[in-house]
Formats: structure tokens, C-alpha cells, sequence
């Protein structure tokens, strides 16, 4: 019912930023808490921001609150990353999600589609 599809990954020295988009299609996408998560090297998959439907409540993990911003289009079908004051440890592969609840939520089992992610490797 949810398509979602992540662009804008790829290399980037420490201290740079990086935009990533996730385009979703289906005609509910606006009623949908969005989230992103990544995946390290060997790692499994981690919690990094979320948002709600209207955009009104948004919640970050702590290793990349201040520094990363989630934002989204819903005319667009877009949601956003922002990623600024990039480190080596924000290497991973990047998805984002989508939950039926109304909340911005970190538990990965609320989320019921899933992109397939976008590569994003920090150097240092």
C-alpha cells in the first residue's frame, strides 16, 4: 500500500553534510508517522528521527540530536534528512519508515513499510 524510496546517499568527508529524501507513494502517506533509521557495517538497524503526519512533533536519537534535522513534504510526498556536522561513526545505510501510529516513536516494530535504503559513508 506504501512505497518508499531513499536518495541522496553517498561519500562525504567528516564535517560535511549530506540531504537524503525518502519519496513515498500511496494515497495515506500523509497520515503516517515517518521515520529514519540506519544500519552500520555488521550493526543492526538503529533508530535515528522521527516525525509526525502534520510535522508538529519530531524526535532524535541522541547521537544525532543538534546535528540532524527531519522534515517533510506531504504535498510532495517527501520526507527529509538533514544531515550536518557528519562523523565516521554515521556511516550506514540509511531507510525510512512508515507507522500507522500518531506518535514520532523510536520502536522499529511500529513501522510497517520499509525503503530499501541509501549508502552513506562519513571519512575521516
Amino acid at each position: 500500500q506504501v512505497q518508499l524510496v531513499e536518495s541522496g546517499g553517498g561519500l562525504v568527508q567528516a564535517g560535511g553534510s549530506l540531504r537524503l529524501s525518502c519519496a513515498a507513494s500511496g494515497r495515506t502517506f500523509s497520515s503516517y508517522t515517518m521515520g529514519w533509521f540506519r544500519r552500520a557495517p555488521g550493526k543492526e538497524r538503529e533508530f535515528v528521527a522521527a516525525i509526525t503526519w502534520s510535522g508538529e512533533s519530531t524526535y532524535y536519537a541522541d547521537s544525532v540530536k543538534g546535528r540532524f534535522t527531519i522534515s517533510r513534504d506531504n504535498a510532495a510526498n517527501t520526507v527529509y534528512l538533514q544531515m550536518n556536522s557528519l562523523k565516521a561513526e554515521d556511516t550506514a545505510v540509511y531507510y525510512c519508515a512508515a507507522s500507522p501510529t500518531r506518535a514520532a516513536i523510536p520502536h522499529i516494530r511500529e513501522y510497517d513499510y520499509w525503503g530499501q535504503g541509501t549508502r552513506v559513508t562519513v571519512s575521516s
